[in-house]
């Protein structure tokens, strides 16, 4: 049986890999601290004989007892209100804890994949994006430790890979959704759903021509599940390419939810990407992959567990578990 550490576990994307690794025969060695993560995404998996979790920061030291085949990289806040409230934790966990498990995977010669993301190719210039794009990005902007710590993410992980020869895979991640989703985690699709269900007016930040390109979970888990077997080591979108700009997007979530609030306007964020859309060519060539579900589809599914959750979980205020009485710079 193979054997792969995810790392992020408990988080919203972690969580569904999780669970496509258990289908696809592994076991699966589960690892968050919970900052970010909640273990009600990962509750239902506990009971599976294939399955353990560790409750650890990747930052520190990372031993895994037994063989380890793969490990995945996922661990890492992901949304804009965590850049702002930990941004010394966003940046160690691309830094140090990509470190760490490379470490690992040489002395367990395990084949490693980290989760990049489209935030490396900042504010592009290019558009649509190509894995060849150097990008756009401002390095000490209130961004700058997401989108840095993922740039270094990418160089160290390719210097271990020419250095001492380590399998690496590096997947770039653009806008993805789903059930299991941080309501209150500041990325639009949550928000507005969240918006929507609380009766409030749907908050869109600069004047909405600005795009985005939404995957749905299950299409992105299938192109990194390809990509981690595949024998590519560059890096390689995956993502949907229909793109939408978030003043249609809004309207659309107005539609799905059949709510009457209206929108309105606030200014836009400094940084924020004025237009993001995946070219897939290289995950078709190479992966034989492209995205499958409409996002029609995929909203339908992610309302309805949003609409499905306590009431309670809708005023939820988006926390950072662990870090009452925590000094980020230790």
């Amino acid at each position: 049986m193979k054997r792969v550490l995810i790392t992020g576990a408990a988080g919203f994307l972690g969580s569904h890999l999780c669970e496509r690794f258990l289908k696809e025969g592994m076991y699966v060695i589960g690892m968050d601290n919970l900052i970010t993560g909640d273990m009600r995404n990962i509750e239902h998996l506990m009971p599976n004989p294939n399955f353990e979790f560790y409750h650890h920061d990747v930052t520190k030291y990372v031993h895994v007892p037994g063989e380890l085949d793969y490990i995945m990289h996922f661990a890492s806040p992901a949304s804009p209100i965590d850049y702002l409230k930990i941004p010394i934790q966003t940046l160690k966990v691309g830094a140090m804890g990509t470190h760490n498990l490379l470490g690992l995977a040489r002395v367990k010669k395990a084949r490693f994949i980290i989760a990049s993301t489209s935030e490396v190719y900042g504010d592009p210039l290019v558009h649509p994006q190509t894995e060849d794009y150097w990008g756009h990005v401002n390095p000490i902007g209130p961004r700058g430790c997401y989108d840095e710590a993922k740039r270094y993410q990418e160089a160290i992980t390719m210097a271990y890979h020419r250095y001492h020869g380590i399998e690496t895979r590096i997947v770039r991640i653009f806008n993805t959704y789903g059930p299991r989703m941080r309501l209150n985690d500041g990325r639009v699709l949550p928000a507005f759903i969240g918006q929507a269900l609380r009766g409030e007016d749907l908050t869109v930040f600069g004047d909405g021509s600005q795009t985005r390109s939404f995957c749905y979970v299950d299409d992105l888990v299938e192109g990194i599940y390809r990509l981690l077997l595949s024998d590519y080591a560059l890096p390689v979108n995956i993502g949907n390419p229909a793109e939408i700009t978030i003043k249609e997007f809004a309207e659309e979530i107005i539609k799905l939810t059949g709510t009457e609030q209206k929108v309105i306007y606030k200014p836009l964020p400094q940084d924020d990407p004025k237009q993001r859309q995946p070219d897939i060519t290289k995950a078709q060539e190479i992966l034989g992959w492209e995205p499958k579900v409409l996002r029609e589809e995929g909203l339908k599914i992610t309302y309805d567990y949003f609409r499905n959750l306590p009431t309670e979980r809708l005023y939820e205020e988006s926390n950072h578990r662990g870090f009452e009485g925590f000094s980020q710079d230790k």
